[in-house]
């Protein structure tokens, strides 16, 4: 099934067309970051991060980098006509405060009711949350970009979150390496698939049960 799955850039790129023009928009680090990359023409998004800067720009030139520009992730970036800085106490009251449209975040488990955990695995991984928790339920929608299942296989979509959680009843939609689901009524309502992939199929890497509402679409992404 590993030959069948979505990159991590398509799965970014998918979670990209969804992102209005002009939303306030925070990436977790690591992976989501790559959300900024594809956003579609015509549309241009605000980034924000935790750290202090509105309106970021793609990451600079390698040898170019001004490293007093960083983002949450201590990755250099750049700055966009109207950037503007402010105090790690202000850029959490902007996220307290409800004035982000959309979060997107990595995960290592999401419940169908729509609890996630992505901090910590276990007795293992650092112990600290980090703004993930201010994100999770400051932001007017949340989302998450994942991998279906671990690189053991096992899954990440599952009827109850067996790891410290970061948020309670949070996300809304959650875009893997298979399909694109959203969150109603404390149940995963399957959207788009695969269509290389069965409907049994996807179901047995889920461990929470799959409903169908309104016709399937196929997922499709480009070559990235």
């Amino acid at each position: 099934m590993n030959d069948l799955k979505l990159s991590n850039a398509q799965i970014a790129w998918r979670a990209a067309q969804d992102i209005a023009d002009g939303a306030y928009v925070n990436l977790g680090i690591g992976f989501p970051e790559m959300v900024a990359r594809y956003q579609p023409k015509g549309r241009e998004a605000i980034f924000h991060t935790e750290n202090g800067i509105l309106n970021f720009g793609q990451p600079p030139a390698e040898g170019s980098e001004d490293w007093d520009l960083i983002n949450a992730g201590k990755r250099a970036v750049t700055l966009k006509p109207g950037a503007s800085f402010f105090h790690h106490a202000d850029s959490f009251a902007m996220v307290r405060g409800g004035h982000l449209d959309v979060a997107i975040l990595g995960a290592y488990q999401i419940a169908q009711n729509g609890d996630l955990a992505n901090w910590r695995v276990g007795e293992k991984g650092v112990p600290a949350v980090g703004g993930a928790m201010d994100l999770v339920h400051g932001a007017k929608r949340v989302a998450v970009i994942t991998d279906h299942v671990t690189k053991k296989g096992v899954p990440k979509l599952v009827e109850t979150c067996s790891f410290p959680l970061t948020g309670v009843g949070c996300v809304t939609r959650v875009y893997t390496s298979l399909a694109v689901l959203d969150i109603t009524d404390g149940k995963f309502v399957l959207r788009e698939k695969l269509p290389t992939i069965s409907l049994d199929d996807l179901q047995s890497v889920t461990d929470a049960e799959l409903v169908i509402i309104d016709p399937v679409t196929d997922l499709i992404a480009p070559d990235l």
